[in-house]
């Protein structure tokens, strides 16, 4: 626990890049983030430049080595999950970084999602059936850019892109692959009839490693723009979901990490991989006996400031503290208003682009104040219809650590624990991901026995317990928020149709040079 060497844990976030150097006792000794655009061309579309990333992670590291008094034994990695880029036989990329919140190929995967084999392609891949996923994305780009995808020698995420830039190695670790709908997750190989459905084959993607792989060095350019010496050792790390569970302490089976940002998400870990019969929870890797189960939904904090846009735009620079008061001035279950939360679509459950957001129940009565609280009780009730499906592919769950911008409101801190009807725990804040990198870096180079000292660095800041009578309510509304969506379906699919949110299919992009 006293052991001075330092581990700059690196995440490559959507938004941006965070370094933050720790040592074998958790110990925070420098940090450094650097943020860069995501680009949105078209409606549906969300991509950035691969070079600015790379620019990004290589400043970040070396502005936290110069923080630094003492030697850094390794850099570990974490980044955002099921990004996707096209490089050419040297490696430069010919297409953008696109990222999970991409939905170009909405089409394609509600089209796979509809055959009988779907869902067994997600039981496999544990990866769902989602235009958030490499897979479809792959099979977009074979439909509207034949020549391009020929054209490509590997298809890779940002991290992989990162680590080829700094190391020469093209490989992708088994926590970054299981999130590409291309990985057979029982087998820990590609999957034949995937590849075959994205038109790829195995030589065009990175080496399969596990996440505790360590490669030996840098090349002169990056150890030159890092300030670090050559044979630095890299620890090829995870994604981002399972190092922030990690962080947060959540590393034995039962403990559930539950974070509400902008979007939100509902993780467990677990020793083997599995999905729910439905299909409701993706399984991503962390080491080979630790697995993610989960969901991610894509409305979260963004509800809340809809809310403020669209029904408060007088409350002014306080709007978020003003639109909580309001909030809390409803009756839990809003007056029975309840608010489908789908202003972007949706993940986790049911991973479908069609969705969109409704009220349904309003009254005469209701004023401002309903619809806010009506919206903040929908996004712990999606996040309730995950824990569901957590809980319906054979997890048992008895613990709930929670993080994440929501936390700030102790109205909302109350509404996840009363919605999900179970005590919340909320941890001291730490760097989430990156710590979780860092520790699983430490692991990797033998700075630490297990990850699972994780456990004992993470403390509790509080325990919120659910009120009986307002938990009673919310589990009463469950079944009826659940069903809405089913019996909606049509409906959505018909405004879809008739007013769709994506334009027509737009001109070909060309490539990146």
């Amino acid at each position: 626990m006293g052991d001075p060497a330092v581990v700059v844990g690196v995440d490559i976030g959507t938004t941006s890049t965070k370094a933050v150097a720790y040592d074998a006792g958790g110990r925070q000794l420098a940090k450094h983030s650097i943020g860069y655009p995501l680009d949105e061309p078209h409606p549906g579309y969300a991509e950035q430049d691969p070079q600015l990333i790379y620019d990004a992670v290589v400043d970040s590291v070396r502005a936290v080595v110069e923080q630094l008094r003492e030697p850094v034994a390794g850099l570990s990695f974490s980044s955002a999950m099921h990004s996707l880029i096209g490089l050419d036989a040297d490696g430069a990329p010919l297409t953008p970084s696109l990222t999970w919140a991409d939905s170009r190929a909405s089409a394609q995967a509600e089209r796979l999602r509809a055959v009988p084999s779907g869902l067994a392609l997600h039981q496999r891949t544990g990866t769902p059936v989602h235009p958030m996923a490499p897979l479809p994305k792959l099979v977009w780009y074979a439909e509207q850019h034949p020549m391009l995808h020929e054209r490509v020698a590997h298809w890779v995420g940002i991290k992989e892109y990162v680590l080829l830039r700094l190391a020469e190695a093209l490989v992708v670790d088994h926590s970054i692959a299981s999130a590409t709908g291309l990985l057979d997750i029982h087998q820990l190989a590609w999957d034949d009839e995937a590849l075959g459905i994205a038109g790829v084959t195995e030589e065009q993607l990175p080496q399969l490693v596990p996440t505790t792989h360590v490669l030996p060095g840098l090349t002169a350019d990056a150890a030159r723009a890092t300030g670090l010496p050559a044979d630095t050792p890299i620890v090829v790390g995870a994604g981002d979901g399972p190092l922030a569970n990690l962080g947060l302490g959540v590393v034995h089976p039962g403990e559930v990490a539950c974070s509400i940002g902008t979007s939100g998400a509902m993780r467990v870990m677990v020793e083997r991989p599995g999905v729910d019969p439905l299909g409701g929870v993706f399984c991503y890797a962390l080491t080979e006996n630790r697995w993610m189960v989960g969901g991610a939904i894509n409305n979260g904090g963004l509800v809340l400031q809809w809310a403020g846009d669209a029904l408060a735009p007088d409350l002014g620079e306080h709007a978020e503290a003003d639109l909580l008061a309001l909030a809390a001035d409803a009756p839990v279950g809003s007056g029975g208003l309840i608010m489908l939360p789908y202003l972007l679509s949706e993940r986790a459950p049911h991973w479908s682009a069609v969705p969109r957001g409704a009220y349904v129940g309003l009254a005469h009565g209701h004023r401002r104040e309903h619809l806010v609280r009506a919206a903040l009780e929908g996004v712990c009730q999606q996040l309730a219809l995950v824990l569901a499906s957590v809980r319906a592919a054979g997890n048992e769950v008895h613990e709930v650590r929670a993080s994440g911008g929501f936390a700030r409101s102790p109205l909302w801190r109350q509404i996840l624990a009363d919605t999900l009807g179970m005590p919340v725990r909320f941890p001291v804040q730490r760097e989430g991901s990156s710590f979780g990198a860092a520790l699983l870096g430490m692991q990797a180079l033998g700075l630490i026995e297990s990850i699972e000292l994780a456990a004992d660095l993470v403390k509790i800041d509080e325990t919120v317990r659910p009120d009986p009578a307002a938990a009673a309510t919310y589990a009463a509304l469950l079944p009826l928020f659940s069903e809405l969506y089913e019996a909606l379906v049509p409906t959505f699919a018909s405004l879809r149709r008739l007013a769709p949110s994506l334009p027509p299919e737009p001109p070909p992009i060309a490539p990146l040079l």
